[in-house]
């Protein structure tokens, strides 16, 4: 498969739950804003936040980036067979809590960098520098290399030889233009929020996104 049908592929793939994602996160920033019923819960994810801080990233990320995921395709029986399923469970945590750690350094810089404003400039240079930079060149090769090894059953070996001259050309451009069809939009949602509040909406858009997935692709 050549990079034109790959990302043909994987348009037709992510459109609908990419609409379906971007509905559902514009959804929570109208809530947010415009019911005050629900301010309360905004609220308090947004103290639980700002008082753990990295502690709260790590175990609000690996329980909504990797825990309930994991036990939806366990339950589902979508897991790969003969899989060891408690080292497919730690590797879910503690990968994703630390990359929800990492999302929270970065979202920490935009910060620093562009303040914490919500007006469009701001809103526009925090999601181009996330998706442009952070997300194409970092955050979407990583994740693809890793998801690699673990595919691999844990082997660098076979891992290096599966990283190919097309998983470089090929399936990396592909994850990476999925990505952005996908986040674009929801990111700049994420970033029209106020800063305590970023990571929380970011933790339920990725397990709406990978649950998402996990049934369309059962499908």
């Amino acid at each position: 498969m050549n990079i034109k049908q790959a990302i043909f592929t994987a348009f037709k793939q992510n459109l609908l739950p990419g609409l379906v994602l971007q509905i559902f996160a514009v959804s929570m920033l109208l809530v947010y804003f415009f019911i005050p019923a629900a301010k309360p819960a905004f609220t308090l994810f947004g103290e639980l936040k700002q008082t753990y801080g990295f502690g709260y990233s790590f175990i609000a990320t690996a329980l909504f980036g990797g825990l309930i995921p994991f036990l939806y395709l366990w339950l589902s029986n979508s897991l790969p067979p003969r899989c060891n399923l408690l080292v497919l469970l730690i590797f879910y945590i503690v990968f994703w809590g630390l990359k929800g750690m990492e999302v929270d350094f970065f979202y920490r810089l935009q910060e620093q960098w562009f303040g914490s404003g919500n007006d469009l400039p701001t809103i526009a240079t925090k999601m181009a520098v996330d998706q442009f930079l952070y997300s194409a060149l970092w955050a979407a090769p990583g994740i693809t290399i890793v998801y690699l090894w673990m595919e691999s059953g844990w082997s660098v070996r076979a891992t290096r030889q599966a990283m190919s001259r097309e998983f470089f050309l090929v399936k990396i451009p592909t994850v990476i233009l999925s990505n952005w069809l996908v986040w674009i939009p929801a990111v700049s949602v994420v970033y029209a929020m106020p800063t305590e509040l970023q990571i929380p909406l970011f933790n339920l858009v990725l397990c709406f996104w990978v649950l998402l997935l996990a049934v369309l692709n059962k499908k």
